[in-house]
């Protein structure tokens, strides 16, 4: 009988360390901000599509993208960056509303853009970019939410966003 219960207890102890490897999302809802870290050295936070996650600009591989505050020209303007030294954004476009934001980056499938940009510049709310990687991955951006604002004598810049990234090379974007 002892036997019996160590056999089970050895089945329950193996089977509840298995874990199932988590898929990386290629869609979400994410904010990035310019706030400057210090640990060993300054450092911020961006964005990285194929890692969905939020991640420091000393790590490697680096953000795909980074959000910078140009204070040279007021008023301040939000401006995303690519980490990648080519033209990386095309803005498909600017929405009087929400819904119509929306609706554009639902409608958006393929990608098809000749003229690239090297940020994206101005970032404001309603808008739909179009993102290309180093590596010639995509991802679409809708523009949810932004805070542009002086705290404590220093520009201070947030960005909300909708995501959809293509991680596998093809110019058509993955269904819900």
């Amino acid at each position: 009988m002892k036997r019996i219960h160590y056999v089970i207890l050895a089945i329950v102890i193996t089977l509840s360390g298995c874990t199932k490897a988590e898929k990386t999302p290629t869609s979400g809802t994410d904010t990035i901000d310019n706030t400057i870290h210090f640990s060993t050295t300054y450092f911020a936070y961006g964005f990285s599509f194929s890692g969905a996650k939020l991640v420091a600009t000393t790590t490697t591989p680096k953000p795909d993208i980074v959000l910078y505050v140009n204070s040279d020209n007021p008023p301040n303007k939000l401006t995303l960056q690519a980490n990648n030294l080519n033209p990386s954004f095309y803005k498909l476009g600017e929405y009087n509303d929400e819904e119509a934001a929306k609706a554009a980056f639902n409608d958006l499938k393929t990608v098809s853009v000749s003229q690239w940009t090297e940020m994206a510049d101005p970032v404001n709310v309603n808008q739909v970019w179009v993102y290309r990687s180093g590596s010639d991955t995509y991802a679409k951006i809708r523009i949810i939410s932004v805070k542009n604002e002086i705290t404590q004598a220093v520009p201070y810049g947030e960005c909300t966003f909708q995501w959809v990234y293509q991680p596998d090379g093809s110019t058509t974007f993955p269904g819900k």
